[in-house]
């Protein structure tokens, strides 16, 4: 009897090490796949933002005001663009005119800012910026630092809107986030099938204006 339980109590701690030693390799593979993972997106992420220049405008603070002061800043922004800026083959060619034209776009916001009645100083600059994940219409873009072009109300502690100028994903339709498929297929265009892949791959829904 007594020799049939330690048996018995044998192979209960063998049983028991087996599943730790499984829990284990689990725990050490599961690791080593995220360290893998980890090291494709921050490689992913640095090559996107050489890719990219994004756009963000802060308002003023969270108030109702200063939200649609923001847009209407944005609007005036845009559509200097629209209108001015050539058709740009990279990132870099479209950097290099923001910055030539710097002067000029902070000139409309702050003429645009004035026409509302508010008091507020106004600031443009294309400059490095760190962004958390973000989706955009049906791209994600990895967590990471970006050059942008950012324009900012006054104490710029509001709620801010983005979107990608080159290339361009700034919404055809503001309404239900349709992102123009010519942007997206230059994106395609300057990023391998895998990091294609990755920035679409989260993307089944539509997505109003983004904030943080």
């Amino acid at each position: 009897m007594e020799r049939t339980y330690i048996q018995k109590s044998e192979r209960n701690a063998a049983a028991i090490i087996l599943f730790l030693a499984a829990c284990l390799a689990a725990l050490l593979t599961g690791i080593m796949c995220w360290r893998v993972d980890a090291a494709v997106q921050a490689d992913m992420q640095a090559h996107l933002a050489e890719e990219v220049l994004r756009f963000h405008v802060l308002a003023n603070s969270d108030s109702d005001e200063d939200q649609a002061l923001k847009l209407k800043v944005r609007d005036a922004v845009l559509e200097f663009l629209e209108e001015n800026m050539p058709e740009m083959e990279d990132a870099a060619d479209t950097k290099a005119w923001i910055r030539t034209n710097i002067d000029a776009i902070e000139e409309i916001s702050r003429e645009t800012v004035d026409a509302e009645g508010a008091e507020y100083p106004v600031s443009a600059a294309v400059t490095t910026c760190w962004f958390p994940d973000k989706s955009y219409g049906d791209v994600t873009f990895p967590a990471g630092n970006y050059e942008a072009l950012r324009i900012e109300i006054g104490a710029a502690e509001g709620h801010n809107w983005w979107c990608v100028l080159y290339p361009g994903l700034c919404f055809l339709d503001t309404t239900n986030a349709v992102v123009p498929e010519e942007g997206k297929q230059k994106l395609k265009n300057v990023l391998t099938e895998e990091e294609y892949s990755r920035v679409t791959a989260t993307s089944d829904f539509k997505i109003g204006w983004f904030f943080w």
